[in-house]
């Protein structure tokens, strides 16, 4: 199964997602609002603005960008700390512009928000704090010491002190607001992304088991026949009194090799390829293969399977779709890991619905985060006290996100609930006291065709690479 936690470090670890080539054009879009910008204040409103230091600040974005584009490849990709000194740069570097442009009386101070929420959508937490907080302090030094902005007749324009405060604050408001706006939105596509990119490797998995059982199963039926064989002439061979005591010793040898074959291909697959319990099975065998990796694991599994009030007694055959396999295996799993000693797994079945029961006795899902569940990368608090039950799982449900996902593509609605209060103690806990995950189908999402069910192995077909 796919590690979550290899999926977690591997989510955190995007910094060498980054082209150099989309900083490069972001920072060239800088440049010309940079250059415009300068000329429209000096050449439209005549402003007195030293234009040599502005243009050399302006010059090193420029060096900047001309030694990313000519030293590296078009394919770089920046690094977590790459990108990071990017950014960093290209805020020393517009605070050096508003400080020669009149600091925070220059009304596009604004502008030196955008790297720090750049960052927010592109690096790590650790980064933005880091970026966000320099951006603050240039702000800061800029509000104390700038180039005044003269205009053409000399008269210096400066903001009325509170008037600067103001826009100091807002603009320190609005950077922290869109980092954290930016940042949590992405984490969350991210961790969405990551989740999905798993439940497709879990249904793929399960896809390519329930393949290879087919082909198993094929080996067997076709392989059936020429070890009957082969067997069959090894023991007139043996009865052939004529065969000196190597010669008996070589057909004795080939016959047991045979019976191995045979036992070796039993064991592995079932009577046929197209057998149909390959395709589908009764409700009640289905459970039970979703069950049996976890059967022998210290917890006692309780079957109840039956009809609802009302319902037909005869049990329904569903199909044995791997998303419905892997998601409800994932849930027993659950289940398992977080009992104290029983799980009950229920079924039962009415003219409309399909519902599967799964209850433990253990803790059950944390009240904080019951709301949550289903979520992908959820982190969990240390006090719950189903920490010290799973030291190895980092809580972040990945395994109930990929259960969640493939069983509502299946056409299921998941319910997730806990029997009693968790906070209750040992005595006035009841038998079923711990988490409760219920799964309800429309009958047509799972029932199998009555042909599935019916009718011999049939003749055996090729099998395409």
């Amino acid at each position: 199964m796919t590690d979550p936690r290899a999926l977690a470090r591997a989510s955190r670890d995007r910094g060498d997602w980054l082209r150099l080539r989309s900083f490069v054009v972001l920072r060239w879009i800088a440049i010309v609002g940079q250059i415009v910008a300068i000329t429209i204040a000096v050449r439209g409103f005549g402003m007195q603005i030293d234009l040599g230091l502005c243009y050399l600040a302006v010059g090193a974005a420029i060096a900047a960008n001309l030694v990313a584009m000519f030293a590296y490849p078009e394919s770089k990709r920046l690094t977590e700390s790459e990108a990071m000194l990017s950014q960093l740069f290209d805020v020393a570097q517009i605070a050096l512009l508003l400080y020669l442009t009149g600091g925070l009386d220059n009304p596009f101070a604004l502008l030196i928000i955008v790297p720090v929420t750049i960052s927010a959508a592109a690096l790590d937490l650790r980064s933005t704090i880091l970026l966000g907080g320099v951006a603050a302090a240039l702000l800061t030094l800029l509000a104390f010491s700038h180039v005044p902005l003269v205009l053409a007749n000399g008269v210096e324009m400066r903001l009325p002190g509170l008037y600067q405060f103001g826009f100091w604050l807002a603009i320190l408001i609005t950077m922290a607001f869109l980092a954290a706006y930016v940042h949590r939105i992405t984490e969350d596509m991210h961790s969405m992304a990551d989740a999905l990119a798993a439940t497709q490797m879990a249904l793929a998995r399960e896809q390519k088991l329930t393949d290879l059982g087919g082909v198993v199963a094929a080996a067997a039926h076709e392989l059936g026949t020429p070890l009957a064989t082969i067997k069959l002439v090894s023991s007139e061979l043996l009865e052939d009194g004529a065969l000196d005591a190597e010669q008996r010793s070589d057909a004795l040898l080939i016959r047991q090799q045979a019976e191995r074959c045979r036992d070796i291909l039993l064991s592995m697959g079932r009577a046929g390829k197209h057998d149909p319990m390959m395709r589908a099975a009764p409700l009640a065998a289905v459970l039970r293969e979703v069950a049996e990796p976890h059967a022998g694991r210290g917890r006692v599994l309780h079957f109840e399977i039956g009809p609802s009030a009302g319902a037909e007694p005869r049990q329904p055959a569903i199909r044995r779709l791997p998303e419905v396999i892997h998601g409800l295996r994932n849930l027993v799993q659950n289940a398992v890991d977080f009992a104290e000693a029983n799980v009950w797994i229920g079924a039962e079945w009415s003219e409309a619905s399909v519902t599967i029961r799964i209850v433990d006795d253990g803790p059950g899902f944390p009240p904080d985060l019951l709301g949550r569940i289903g979520d992908p990368y959820m982190r969990r608090r240390p006090s719950w006290r189903g920490a010290s039950r799973r030291p190895e799982y980092e809580g972040m449900g990945l395994g109930l996100f990929i259960a969640k996902t493939l069983l509502e593509r299946s056409g299921a609605r998941l319910t997730f609930a806990n029997a009693s209060d968790p906070f209750l103690n040992g005595a006035e806990r009841p038998e079923r006291c711990g988490a409760v995950v219920e799964v309800v189908w429309p009958r047509d999402a799972l029932d199998a065709p009555d042909a599935a069910m019916q009718g011999g192995l049939g003749e055996n077909r090729p099998i395409l690479a």
